[in-house]
């Protein structure tokens, strides 16, 4: 293991060995005392893709919401699970599928096309260009505004789906998906929220199906792996301090590299540019 990779699990807190029901409860506890030491917060809201990041996210959300609730008495405590397509999403009955597992209390469904698709137009009419990977990132800030928009309505936080694995490479869109308030995935890599999710009796096609962010219309359900260059195995070896190829290791770190801006609050002129 050489020196960048010891920093980069230092960084992303990763162990090479969990015990799920140890991290499950360790999730769901940490959502818990977040909304316990803040008594004016009553509502944990999270955007529901049908994959796998976003379902554990999403049964552990419930799970912190229903022991808050025994716990206390106070039945305002609520999990509010948003769906949010861009007109009509392929893998929609994915989606559906995790929520009725995950046993949400309330569903909201936002279609974000007519906004996506008016906003790329006000831009365009300035002699700009929006291509279709600059969409798709406008696509995901729309859809973490629309949840932080019903969190401000309910008295609530915003649930973020980003884990160790993801926040290497910053396979994320920076105030888009990896905008929230609480992060209770971080410290786990790919195969760990598996896991969880067989721990917990998940659907097993709902963990198993091939991660994407689907953003792109020219390349539609275009593969994480593909857009990477690496393999999930891979990134999850390399978080675990296992020896995984020169090729991958430079592919990985190249990532971390490239994406430090997105891990950190915006520069000031005291930090080191």
């Amino acid at each position: 293991m050489n020196e960048m990779q010891k920093k980069i699990i230092e960084f992303e807190k990763t162990q090479p060995q969990i015990d799920a029901q140890q991290e499950i409860r360790r999730s769901v506890d940490f959502m818990k005392n977040y909304l316990k030491n803040r008594p004016f917060l009553k509502t944990l809201v999270l955007g529901i893709s049908g994959g796998q990041d976003s379902t554990l996210a999403g049964r552990l959300s419930q799970m912190a919401i229903d022991e808050l609730r025994e716990e206390t008495g106070d039945d305002s405590y609520s999990f509010i699970a948003v769906r949010l397509p861009y007109g009509e999403q392929t893998d929609e009955q994915d989606a559906q599928a995790a929520i009725n597992w995950m046993n949400a209390d309330e569903i909201l469904t936002v279609n974000i096309k007519n906004s996506v698709d008016e906003l790329v137009e006000a831009i365009e009419v300035n002699n700009q260009v929006i291509s279709d990977f600059n969409k798709g990132n406008i696509k995901a800030r729309i859809r973490m505004t629309v949840q932080f928009g019903i969190a401000g309505d309910r008295q609530g936080i915003v649930v973020g789906t980003d884990h160790s694995a993801e926040n290497i490479t910053g396979f994320y869109t920076k105030y888009g998906d990896g905008a929230a308030d609480i992060t209770p995935l971080f410290r786990l890599n790919k195969r760990q929220g598996k896991q969880l999710l067989k721990e917990l009796g998940a659907p097993k096609h709902l963990y198993e199906k091939t991660p994407t962010a689907d953003l792109e219309e020219d390349r539609p359900g275009l593969a994480d792996e593909v857009a990477l260059g690496v393999t999930y195995d891979d990134i999850d070896d390399y978080l675990e301090g296992k020896e995984v190829s020169a090729e991958s290791a430079k592919i990985i770190e190249n990532w971390f590299m490239k994406t430090e801006h997105k891990r950190r609050l915006p520069y000031t002129v005291f930090d080191k540019i």
